[in-house]
């Protein structure tokens, strides 16, 4: 089999026991057993691949293809993440590794070695499924994990810390993870679109220019709780209707606005949670994107003044906390060039775009150039179980990912 085919078959493995927590759909998050599983595996696949192989502070999974003798001394990194959103599709983040992972081994197989090495980084908190915090593993790689991750909790009310440790890891050492910059030459990720632009234009890759802003939010709001039955409509303090009433109105900013902001409120919990019982408490979060900074902090800045205008009308305490901010990343000019002539050389006309989803990238261009590859998935679906790619299109990235390495390897 060719690099792309190895790679979608390997995906298509990993979306099943023991590397997902569910027995008839994917979800594989941050510190479980289903990411040890998947981190096990692709040590065995690294090692077979001619890479050194360590596991980092923060969990990633890092794989070292040395230089020629008497090279750069500088690195190339190339990665992705591997673990999921819940009931998830088989190739996010997975098929970036995946092809870095055969691109190695391509490598390898011919014993070629460059001017640089190569590091393959699988990161495992990419979705930030398990915990509200997202993008440990990148965040930390590159420096910019400053505020203290570990008392964030999960579903269960397991802290991350406690979760670092039980899965062997030292969160004290967290800092540790962070790569010189002086050392890294530039980060490569190939990713799946999440969208439909390519499928739309009949092209099976694509170069990104860059990654929107995101800000996570979680909103805290408190009522009263009482009885459903004997408590007039006009003298309760519901603190779902509120909830109900600041989500309506999220949307409705975000809209009027367009201009490539969105706007999400994707997990909600009500308190006491019964039903003859007014809510008391409602907890929501709120994910916020848009191009540029500037953009999205003003549509933060509305929904937070349209909030508290609800939470006064209706005598609700609100307290809205960030959870996580990340500027946009812009990839290297340079970059975009070499990856655009490896793609012309490939029969394919270069198409620039923008990606609306977070990666990665958007943390390690902090420490390195950053350049992506967009691999068309049907239909534009992702996070999804009927995610799909080809062979054909992901063995058109992988020649496209070793022509770019080659480039680099040309310029010395």
């Amino acid at each position: 089999m060719g690099i792309g085919a190895d790679a979608v078959a390997r995906c298509d493995l990993w979306a099943r026991s023991p590397f997902s927590e569910e027995p008839r759909a994917l979800t594989r998050r941050y510190l479980t057993d289903a990411h040890r599983a998947a981190i096990r595996r692709l040590s065995i696949w690294m090692v077979a691949a001619g890479m050194n192989v360590r596991l980092d502070p923060a969990g990633t999974l890092i794989g070292r293809y040395e230089g020629a003798p008497g090279g750069t001394g500088k690195t190339l990194l190339i990665g992705s993440h591997i673990d999921s959103v819940c009931d998830a599709g088989s190739y996010d983040g997975a098929l970036g590794v995946m092809l870095g992972l055969g691109c190695i081994a391509h490598l390898a197989q011919a014993g070629r070695r460059l001017p640089f090495a190569i590091e393959l980084l699988a990161f495992g908190d990419e979705e930030g499924s398990r915990f509200p915090a997202s993008m440990v593993g990148s965040r930390a790689l590159a420096g910019i994990l400053h505020e203290d991750v570990t008392r964030y909790r999960d579903a269960n009310g397991v802290e991350l810390g406690q979760a670092m440790r039980d899965f062997g890891l030292d969160p004290t050492l967290l800092p540790e993870a962070a790569h010189d910059p002086s050392e890294v030459l530039l980060y490569f990720e190939a990713h799946i679109e999440q969208g439909p632009v390519l499928e739309a234009e009949n092209l099976p890759v694509g170069v990104v220019t860059g990654i929107a802003a995101q800000t996570r939010l979680m909103v805290r709001l408190e009522g009263i709780a009482c009885h459903a039955g004997t408590t007039p409509m006009h003298l309760r303090r519901d603190a779902l209707a509120a909830a109900a009433e600041a989500i309506l109105a999220l949307e409705r900013i975000a809209a009027a606005a367009a201009d490539g902001l969105v706007a999400t409120a994707g997990t909600i919990a009500a308190f006491p949670g019964l039903n003859n019982v007014v809510p008391g408490k409602v907890n929501f979060s709120v994910d916020l994107r848009a191009p540029q900074s500037v953009r999205r902090d003003a549509l933060e800045l509305e929904f937070r003044t349209e909030l508290a205008e609800i939470c006064t009308r209706r005598g609700i305490g609100c307290d809205v906390e960030v959870v996580q901010r990340l500027a946009p990343c812009f990839c290297d000019q340079a970059a975009q060039r070499t990856l655009a002539e490896a793609v012309a050389e490939q029969g394919i006309t270069p198409r620039y775009l923008a990606s609306g989803a977070g990666h990665d990238a958007m943390n390690v261009v902090a420490l390195a150039p950053v350049a992506m590859l967009f691999i068309r998935c049907k239909e534009g679906i992702s996070h999804n179980p009927a995610e799909h790619v080809t062979v054909e299109d992901a063995e058109m990235a992988a020649q496209i990912m070793l022509g770019f390495i080659e480039k680099m390897a040309a310029a010395g």
